[in-house]
Formats: C-alpha cells, sequence, structure tokens
C-alpha cells in the first residue's frame, strides 16, 4: 500500500521529500501567525502536517524499497556533506518521521474543537504558528545527519514549545511557573548536549554524524571525546525527561492547554530519546568503551528506577493528567532499558515500545481532552460514572488504557512482551522482573480511573450525558484502533522496529 502511494507522487515531491517534509510546516508557520481568522490557521495547519504525513510515507517507501533498508542522503542547498548539511533517513529515522507527521495530523485534526475551547481567539493564530514551528523542529531533529543542526532543531521546537505550555494560563495560572521550569531545564539540557558536541567538533574536525562515527575511531581515548559523550548523553538524557531528570515533565503535562499536553505526550520526548539512541549506536558505536559502562551502569538503572519510582506516584495521584504524565516517565523507563541490553532485540523491543507509547498515550490524552472540554474536570471525582455519560469517550480512553497496562491483544503486550523476551535472553530476569511489576502497578493506577470511570456513579446525579466533539472521537478512534492493529498482529510496526534495530548493528541480530 506504501509502495503503491510512493508510485502516485509526483518525482519531483519524492526527490525533495527529506527536506519538503521540513520545509512546508516552517514556510507555513508565519503565514499562520499572520491570519486574522484562526479557522482558517487551523485548515492551514492540517494542510501542512498532512502533506509532511505525506512526505514522511514516501520517506519510509524509499527506505524499504531495497532490502535490509536503503540510506537516503540528502544535501541541503546542494552543498554535499560534510561540509554541507545533510538529511540523513534511514531505517530508524524513517520510523521515528511516521510517528511524530502521523501524530502531528492527528493533533491538528483533534485540535480545533480543544483550543477554541482554551486559548482566547485573538491568540489562536500565534498558537497555531508556534505549534508548526514546534511540529518543524522535531521533524527536523529525526530527519538531519548534522550534529549542530539537531542542535538548532532541538532549540526550535524547545522554544515553541515553552509558548505553547504558558498559554495554558489562560486557563491555569500554573502554567506560566510550569513554562518557567521547563524553559530552565530544557535550557540546561540544550547547553549540555552543544557543549557535547563542540567537543566532538575540537577532536574530529566535523559536525556530520556519518563523519563523526568513522572519525572518531581515531581518538576514542581522547579526553574530549569522553567530556562530548558525558555532556551528551546528560543533556538528551534530560530533554527525554530520563528519571531523575524529568522534574520539568509532570507540570508542563498538567498545566499545558489539551493539545499541547496530547501532543508532547506522543512525540517531544521520543524525539529525543531517538536522539540518544542516535548517538549511541551510529556515532559512538557499542564498541566505545565509556559507553557499555554507561549503559549497563547508568542507563538501565535509570530505565528501572523510572519504571518503578514513577509508577508508584502515579499510584497516588488524583488529577489524571498528573497520573498519566508520571506514567510517561515510567514507560520511558521501559524504552531506555531495551536500548540498555545494547542487543539488537533489545533495542528493537524499546523502539516498538516507543512507536506504541506514543499512540496510546496520545489516545489517552486525547480522551481527557475531551472529558475537560465537556465536564471541565481532570480530578479522579470528576471522572466517575462518565462510562455512562459519555460512552463512546471513555470506551476508547479503557481500551487505551488497557494497553497501556499491557493486556494481550493490545499494543502495549506485544512492546512489553518484545522487551521481556529480549531480557530472558540475556539472562536478566531480575529486570524482566521489574517490567513485570511495574505493569502491576500501571494496573493498579489505571485501574482507580477505570473503576471510577465504569463502576461509581457520578457525584452529580444530574451530569449531562454528552460525547466529546466527533473532531476529538474520530482521531481518538483511529488511534485505538491503530492500538488494536498493533496488539493482533501489526507485524508491519514490529517489522519497522526490528528493521531500525538491525540497521545500528549493521543489518545483524
Amino acid at each position: 500500500m506504501i509502495d503503491a502511494l510512493l508510485a502516485m507522487v509526483p518525482a519531483v515531491l519524492v526527490a525533495h521529500a527529506p527536506a519538503l517534509l521540513v520545509v512546508a510546516p516552517m514556510l507555513l508557520a508565519p503565514i499562520v501567525a499572520m491570519l486574522p481568522n484562526g479557522r482558517v490557521a487551523w485548515w492551514l495547519t492540517m494542510l501542512a502536517t498532512g502533506f509532511s504525513l505525506l512526505m514522511a510515507l514516501v520517506l519510509l517507501a524509499q527506505v524499504r524499497s531495497v532490502e535490509g533498508g536503503a540510506i537516503l542522503s540528502y544535501a541541503m542547498g546542494g552543498w554535499a556533506p560534510p561540509a554541507g548539511i545533510e538529511f540523513r533517513i534511514d531505517s530508524l529515522n524513517s520510523m521515528v518521521l511516521l510517528l511524530v507527521t502521523g501524530m502531528g495530523f492527528l493533533a491538528s485534526v483533534f485540535g480545533w474543537t480543544s483550543i477554541r475551547a482554551e486559548i482566547t481567539s485573538a491568540k489562536t493564530s500565534m498558537f497555531f504558528s508556534a505549534y508548526l514551528v514546534c511540529f518543524t523542529g522535531l521533524c527536523g531533529v529525526a530527519a538531519t545527519g548534522d550534529a549542530f543542526n539537531l542542535f538548532v532543531f532541538l532549540e526550535i521546537s524547545s522554544i515553541a514549545t515553552y509558548v505553547l505550555v504558558a498559554l495554558g494560563a489562560g486557563r491555569d495560572r500554573r502554567a506560566l511557573p510550569a513554562a518557567s521550569n521547563y524553559l530552565l531545564m530544557g535550557t540546561i539540557g540544550a547547553s549540555f548536549f552543544v557543549v557535547g558536541v563542540g567537543f566532538l567538533y575540537a577532536a574530529t574536525g566535523t559536525l556530520n554524524m556519518a563523519e563523526l562515527s568513522v572519525r572518531l575511531d581515531a581518538v576514542r581515548d581522547n579526553k574530549a571525546v569522553l567530556a562530548g559523550y558525558a555532556f551528551i548523553f546528560v543533556g538528551l538524557g534530560l530533554k527525554a525527561a530520563m528519571f531523575p531528570l524529568h522534574q520539568w515533565l509532570p507540570n508542563a503535562y498538567a498545566y499545558s492547554p489539551s493539545f499541547v499536553t496530547m501532543f508532547l505526550a506522543a512525540t517531544a520526548t521520543k524525539v529525543a530519546i531517538y536522539a540518544l539512541i542516535r548517538f549511541l549506536f551510529t556515532v559512538f558505536g557499542l564498541e566505545f568503551a565509556f559507553e557499555g559502562s554507561s549503559l549497563i551502569w547508568i542507563l538501565m538503572p535509570m530505565g528501572i528506577a523510572a519504571m518503578i519510582a514513577c509508577s508508584f506516584q502515579a499510584v497516588f495521584q488524583t488529577d489524571i493528567r498528573r497520573m498519566l504524565a508520571y506514567s510517561s516517565v515510567a514507560q520511558v523507563g521501559y524504552i531506555l532499558l531495551g536500548v540498555s541490553l545494547g542487543t539488537a532485540a533489545g533495542v528493537s523491543a524499546g523502539l516498538l515500545h516507543l512507536v506504541n507509547h506514543g499512540v496510546i498515550k496520545g489516545a489517552l490524552f486525547m480522551a481527557v481532552a475531551g472529558v475537560v472540554l465537556v465536564y471541565q474536570g481532570t480530578s479522579l471525582n470528576d471522572f466517575r460514572g462518565l462510562g455512562r455519560s459519555a460512552p463512546w469517550t471513555m470506551t476508547a480512553f479503557g481500551i487505551s488504557a488497557l494497553s497501556l497496562i499491557g493486556v494481550p491483544l493490545t499494543a502495549g503486550f506485544q512492546s512489553k512482551f518484545a522487551l521481556v523476551t529480549a531480557l530472558l535472553e540475556q539472562g536478566w530476569w531480575w529486570a524482566a522482573a521489574a517490567v513485570v511489576f511495574s505493569s502491576v502497578l500501571a494496573v493498579v493506577y489505571m485501574g482507580r480511573i477505570l473503576e471510577a470511570v465504569f463502576f461509581q456513579a457520578p457525584i452529580n446525579p444530574n451530569k449531562r450525558q454528552k460525547e466529546a466533539p466527533l473532531t476529538i472521537l474520530v482521531p481518538l478512534w483511529v488511534l485505538v484502533a491503530i492500538s488494536l492493529w498493533i496488539g493482533l498482529g501489526g507485524s508491519f510496526v514490529i517489522g519497522l522496529a526490528d528493521g531500525a534495530a538491525a540497521s545500528l548493528f549493521g543489518g545483524g541480530t
């Protein structure tokens, strides 16, 4: 089906797909900002993100056209790398680009109703413009093959995100300190990352990541390289909400506009994890002794700590969005645990959970947005009895909650099963036990919500029966359908994860 789509796309678009995916939303962002009509801004935002999704599908088809996965190199401005900036697409980032653009488009469809309720009409066009800038940055991070260019795109997305979070102050004044904390921690993370890139440049004289991986072979014991690795690891770990560097995330998710929370939960930390994986496996490589130690003695303990500690924190939350926020940090722990194995099976399981969690958490926050819009509440008590008041919305929420727990026949089960299998293959039975224990904690905190929704009467017996609008229900159920499709088989997504992991290990297992 994707190959058939590739045949329908004009050749000029196929040839320039890596650049168009990023340039289209970037060029439309200032136009959207100047529009006096918010509805037109919304339509242009859907057009831009939909076009980027099409380009991501084109890139995926091109990568998959060669057995083992092709590598696409696009020289920006015709300047060949390493002198010029290269966009480099392989099996790994084509999968991440599909996630970002797909979730970005569905978020755009869902956004109008939610944004109109939470953002003043005078700021709507600016809001969509900032969203397109954020979307551009995330796509750029996933597409670029240049280390400094990655930093630029990372900051483009981050600065726009700070604005998007702060705009939630119209609904909740706590959004301003949340945005300030996010800004502070994000700036520290970006500073660490760019300092690390500077050390690598000083040692190798190049910023192209493919060239870096070659030149580092001769200077692996250089102290500048060791320092650069440490700075990059911490900087991207902070951006990815790696435990215990996650303190910015709960408030940012809890007090942002619902649209922002949904999009960030599905994409932002996933792109930062992608960048970390790219540096760990492509730039440095597992043969870098310092990396092998950091995977075992830093990444693995942090992953397990996040899974358990943040799941416990989620159990004791009474605000649904904060509960899901702590759950997101725990799910990042699953991904990092898979990566810390340093095997193709472990990385594949981590990448599969990266995609699955993006879909699942996007659906959960989208359903919560529908509740906020119709019933103006995010506490556990506000969700009581909603299974009868809004059955379509809450059934979608319930299925996504079961997928987050890892119930069989759902997407969450597929990735958790793959992770446990990879751990047991390496004899890490204690880590597999931690995955199971964390999943039991997920049963507790998600079970509290499901009990309130489906088995408790509403506090207000006169609560009106009303579903979320169709602009929310349609993309919500699309995400639920994707989650069930992955759970019932999902060989396509599993194949993407396996191919992405294999590309990092030179095609081997």
